[in-house]
């Protein structure tokens, strides 16, 4: 199956977009983390969720350092704790 550009999830046909979300949680199932590893490697944080959080977000540094955080809907990042 041919992905399709989340830009164009609004204009999708249901049967688009039933393929869009096919597609997209295929991915999400069979992720290996190597796209985290190398946000990692390239000295950029990353962003996940855990169960245990609910509150928040995790964001992990390349360093190790964990922090709970919680993102507004304009963006903006507040960190609520270390971990």
């Amino acid at each position: 199956m041919t992905a399709l550009p989340i830009e164009e999830l609004d204009s999708m046909t249901p049967a688009e977009e039933k393929q869009f979300w096919t597609v997209f949680e295929s991915a999400l199932a069979h992720d290996d983390g190597q796209a985290a590893r190398l946000h990692l490697a390239a000295g950029r944080p990353i962003h996940y969720c855990d169960d245990r959080y609910p509150d928040g977000v995790i964001r992990k540094w390349p360093d190790g350092q964990r922090e709970l955080v919680k993102v507004d809907s304009t963006g903006n990042v507040t960190v609520l704790r270390l971990l």
